[in-house]
């Protein structure tokens, strides 16, 4: 492997914008694979740049690290990943992102409807929980989750 397709912990830091402990941590997760120099110094490749910024991007979108490492785990070892590599993954997490999508759009509607209704009636309102008849489908606020009020 020839010196500039390595980095150092630091400049990978600087390069993703992650910090040291969270690229440690990222390692001893196993997300991540640096080499170490004869002298136990970690050297990441280049290709780990992509991966450090995927991990990036897959938790603001909400995967957690078991399904994060799942999906780094469909990457090749021996070679820097493709385009049609990360095109597999990015269809692969595409229809629980849709479906995030779809609970929060709905949610938001919900929230906008009975903050904005104004009905001041809790006979009327579509969040209002008599004798906690919501808790029988499970916890949290059930009807603004898509749990249908009782009529």
């Amino acid at each position: 492997m020839r010196a500039d397709d390595v980095m150092l912990i630091g400049d990978m830091a600087a390069r993703t914008g992650l910090s040291v402990s969270a690229i440690r941590f990222y390692e001893a997760k196993g997300l991540i694979a640096p080499v170490r120099s004869p002298g136990g110094q970690r050297r990441f490749r280049r290709a780990d740049i992509r991966r450090l910024s995927f991990i990036r991007i897959a938790q603001q979108l909400g995967l957690t690290i078991d399904e994060i490492s799942a999906e780094l785990g469909k990457l090749p070892s021996g070679r820097t990943p493709t385009a049609e590599d990360w095109a597999r993954i990015s269809r692969s997490i595409r229809a629980s992102l849709d479906a995030q999508i779809l609970s929060l759009t709905q949610m938001r509607s919900r929230l906008d409807g009975c903050i904005g209704c104004g009905c001041l009636s809790l006979k009327k309102c579509a969040l209002y929980n008599a004798h906690d008849q919501a808790s029988a489908k499970g916890t949290g606020p059930r009807f603004l989750m898509g749990d249908n009020p009782p009529d």
